[in-house]
């Protein structure tokens, strides 16, 4: 990776509240979100959040100013320096008060060891050396438990080893969802990537798409999680694994009785009307919902009386006789 300094484009004697507002103006300017057609935006956002987790932490930005880790966050070892090496590389021959003695580093399941050889040997364990450096670093953990070197993961420093997870939305039909589809999401990264909708999911439940998320320093990403919205039906209403219907019916059809067609979403169906049905009755139409792990949910449709849209004199005629002869109270018992 580039110099973290470079990346921000700010100077290496830069103030924290510099590097600070270089990051949030960069941020905006290369989050994905506003680069939705860059195939590139996303590697260009993760190198600058990989940036400021060094640049913008002071125990790692200086770290990194001594040369001590690199500018993904890892470690530098200096190797053998020789003779006359200073204190604080990675081993190597020093001069002592009673000649020169050699130090070891080693990692193993008890974590960072250093071990002295020769005149001073008494030595190896003083503190202060390469081993506080690195707990310093990794908050007390160096080597400890997965050891170090090839068991060393980024998130050590901050930085997920798996990328990060990203959140996106679609929306689709009430069809869609009760009998699954697959369809395209455009995702922050801007990739357009196939989603398969399962039959009977809900709104604001999740989809994962693996690795689709964001990239991480090291390249792996990690996963998309998708919330579904299922669009508003103008006749039907989710409720659980059912679905709901208002159903209007004329006057004749409850007084009298009769058959009417009902929409479902696999086609309508006749429903039987018994005489004398009040408005507010629901019929549960079996198996016509949505489907689910225990098996497919009910059509519920509750009736609703409607009266023509015009009512001429002869009809209000028959209703006031109707009032004289046969007065009816159905609001009785409500006080």
């Amino acid at each position: 990776m580039r110099d973290p300094y470079d990346i921000l484009g700010v100077s290496k004697g830069a103030s924290e509240a510099d590097i600070k507002s270089a990051y949030r103006r960069l941020a905006k300017k290369l989050h994905p979100d506003a680069n939705k057609h860059d195939p590139k935006a996303a590697s260009r956002f993760a190198e600058l959040n990989a940036a400021y987790e060094i640049a913008g932490d002071a125990d790692k930005r200086k770290a990194f100013d001594r040369g001590e880790i690199d500018a993904e966050g890892k470690p530098r070892f200096q190797g053998f320096e020789g003779f006359g090496a200073q204190p604080g590389g990675g081993g190597g021959f020093h001069p002592g008060g009673d000649g020169t003695h050699f130090e070891s580093f080693s990692f193993g399941p008890d974590g960072f060891r250093r071990s002295s050889a020769g005149a001073g040997a008494a030595g190896g364990g003083r503190g202060g050396g390469f081993e506080d450096l690195l707990r310093g670093m990794f908050g007390g953990r160096a080597g400890a438990a997965r050891g170090f070197g090839p068991q060393f993961e980024t998130e050590e420093f901050g930085v997920p080893a798996g990328g990060q997870d990203l959140h996106a939305s679609l929306t689709i039909t009430l069809a869609d969802a009760a009998k699954g589809t697959k369809t395209r999401v455009h995702l922050p990264t801007g990739k357009d990537v196939e989603v398969k909708i399962p039959a009977g999911i809900a709104s604001g439940q999740q989809i994962r798409l693996k690795g689709q998320g964001w990239p991480s320093a090291t390249g792996k990403a990690g996963d998309a999680l998708i919330t579904i919205n299922v669009a508003p039906h103008p006749v039907f209403k989710p409720d659980g694994a059912d679905l709901r219907l208002e159903l209007p019916i004329t006057l004749y059809e409850a007084v009298l009785g009769g058959k009417v067609r009902v929409p479902t979403l696999d086609g309508a169906v006749e429903l039987a009307i018994p005489a004398d049905t009040n408005s507010g009755r629901t019929f549960r139409l079996k198996g016509k919902g949505l489907k689910a792990k225990s098996g497919a949910g009910d059509l519920l449709a509750t009736v609703r009386v409607v009266l023509p849209e015009r009512v001429d004199d002869e009809f209000k005629e028959l209703m006031k006789k109707w009032r004289e002869k046969k007065p009816y109270d159905p609001r009785e018992g409500l006080e």
